[in-house]
């Protein structure tokens, strides 16, 4: 009973910040710490219950890509999701050839917070002194490809912060439009690495999963992300992002005085 109640939180922790530029990945280290360690499977499990929410969510938005390709617009915008995708993969599995790990340590994670908050007041600044543009180009895609590797390697970054802002830097100063590629791109990025994480699992004979637990994480984080992201896309519409980036920060400077 407890350890359910445990995957509960963690599964509601994992559906509010998928998706709000706080760090999903981070604030699961965290919560690891007092609620108990899971498996790498679990971890992506969960992760890809809050991504099918973005699913539900942009499903008309998928069908008219899939259904209309002979519409140059949306041909354009699903190559420029393919290739920020493809950028991902080829830098994640350089990633993994090299050993990079995340580690898991309070440390780096309250680091990459307070850089990450700091990030977000520079680039408000530099989008107001931009008209807003919902533009997807391909310096947009592939700096978006780029900045998906930094959630996987550094923890606390947050793969929504890193793909809205490095869009947003990148020309595509709409934060709505933003949020919509940076969700989009997180479809495949984040189904693949769960296929990944289960054919690892599989290939050692399932050591120690609990998939009742898994099965409880991935619903609940999917609920939770589908009610966050609703929110967060009529937030962008009248607000900007720094409010997230002085909540970064706060939790940031907290997490380094708690860990001293």
């Amino acid at each position: 009973m407890i350890e359910t109640l445990h995957t509960v939180l963690l599964g509601i922790i994992e559906g509010i910040t998928e998706f709000l530029p706080i760090s999903s990945t981070g604030h699961l280290l965290i919560a690891e710490h007092w609620l108990g360690r899971r498996s790498d499977l679990f971890n992506i499990a969960i992760q890809a219950g809050a991504i099918l929410a973005v699913v539900v969510i942009y499903w008309l938005r998928l069908m008219q890509l899939a259904l209309h390709l002979n519409v140059p617009a949306n041909r354009d915008y699903l190559a420029k999701l393919m290739l920020a995708f493809a950028v991902t993969v080829a830098g994640g599995f350089a990633a993994k050839q090299i050993g990079l790990e995340l580690p898991e340590t309070v440390w780096p994670v309250a680091m990459a917070l307070i850089v990450g908050g700091l990030v977000i007041f520079v680039v408000e600044a530099y989008v107001a002194r931009h008209e807003p543009s919902s533009d997807v180009t391909w310096k947009v895609a592939f700096w978006v490809g780029v900045c998906q590797i930094l959630a996987a390697v550094f923890p606390g970054t947050s793969r929504s912060a890193a793909t809205i802002f490095a869009a947003m830097l990148a020309g595509l100063t709409s934060r709505p439009a933003a949020a919509e590629f940076a969700f989009l791109v997180g479809i495949p990025t984040m189904f693949a690495a769960t296929g990944y994480e289960y054919l690892k699992a599989r290939a050692a004979g399932y050591p120690d999963e609990n998939w009742y637990q898994i099965a409880v994480g991935f619903i609940v984080s999917g609920i939770v992300a589908f009610i966050a992201v609703k929110w967060l896309l009529r937030y962008v519409q009248t607000h900007r992002f720094t409010v997230f980036a002085w909540y970064r920060i706060i939790a940031g400077v907290a997490l380094l005085m708690i860990a001293r």
